[in-house]
């Protein structure tokens, strides 16, 4: 997966009613990216790649619980 400024990414979580960020910058050899509201663009931050994944399920075929979620056409 390659994880690119500009692609738009919903929380997984249930309870968190689909808040979405966008990723701003992604600094080189880092393992890390620079994310902020899709909508407001604001509240910048930091989050681990780890939480960014491509498939709302995991590998065994559950839906993902944490992290983020690649829009799809992303």
């Amino acid at each position: 997966m390659t994880i690119q400024p500009g692609q738009i990414y919903r929380a997984a979580t249930p309870l968190d009613g689909g808040r979405r960020i966008l990723i701003a910058s992604r600094p080189a050899s880092h393992d890390y990216v620079w994310v902020c509201d899709a909508v407001t663009r604001l509240r910048p931050r930091t989050i681990s790649l780890r939480s960014l994944h491509a498939s709302p399920t995991t590998r065994d075929g559950q839906p993902r619980r944490t992290g983020y979620i690649l829009e799809a056409g992303q």
